[in-house]
């Protein structure tokens, strides 16, 4: 009966072992140069990382939503890809889930409106007014919120998220109390709160 119990537990160890050795380390991951393949998430490298030293340092996170259709984000990141410093993001998300990465890190596209929110609204706007800023903050863009703005993200979106901010986090070293929603810094549309919902995940999740 032992020996049973011995064998049946060493049968469990040699089927589990391998799914734990492939397990992503997105901490590993972060810290590479090129184009590297992201487990779990769909990635179209239109800029590829850089020397991490070479980096801009990016101190916070801002999530956007656009009012754009299904498919926007593609273009939307070609564009930014052509012009990187015009108003944009650095990171696009489509409905589908793929990810772009449209920009170089070392360069700043120009997102956020200056961090003008102070009514303390949503969060402390104590250290955020005029400091959570484009300059410092890297900015990723959820596409699809066309025509009906009080849309949220899809699922695929939210499953992308959750990697994906995992891997900025870790790339660049921010706290997950340094996610924002862009509504959260900045007087935006008073119909819906932009980015609200994801920036609540990215910091429950980092909880």
């Amino acid at each position: 009966m032992k020996l049973r119990l011995l064998v049946t537990a060493l049968w469990v160890v040699a089927i589990l072992a391998p799914a734990s050795a492939e397990t992503p380390d997105l901490a590993a991951i972060a810290r590479v140069s090129g184009t590297p393949e992201i487990p779990g998430l769909k990635m179209v490298w239109l800029a590829p990382w850089g020397e991490l030293s070479k980096a801009h340092p990016w101190r916070n996170i801002i999530v956007h939503q656009t009012e754009g259709p299904a498919g926007s984000a593609r273009s939307g990141a070609q564009a930014q890809a052509r012009n990187p410093t015009r108003r944009g993001v650095t990171v696009w998300v489509e409905t589908d889930g793929t990810v772009y990465w449209a920009v170089p890190e070392d360069l700043v596209p120009t997102h956020g409106d200056g961090a003008n929110r102070n009514d303390n609204k949503y969060i402390d706007n104590g250290p955020t007014f005029r400091q959570v800023v484009g300059s410092n903050s890297i900015g990723v863009e959820f596409a699809g919120n066309y025509p009906d703005v009080t849309r949220g993200a899809t699922e695929a979106q939210i499953a992308a998220w959750r990697i994906l901010v995992r891997l900025l986090r870790a790339r660049y070293d921010i706290a997950p109390e340094r996610v924002y929603a862009h509504n959260w810094i900045d007087y935006k549309d008073a119909r819906y709160c932009e980015g609200c919902a994801l920036a609540t995940l990215a910091r429950q999740w980092g909880e």
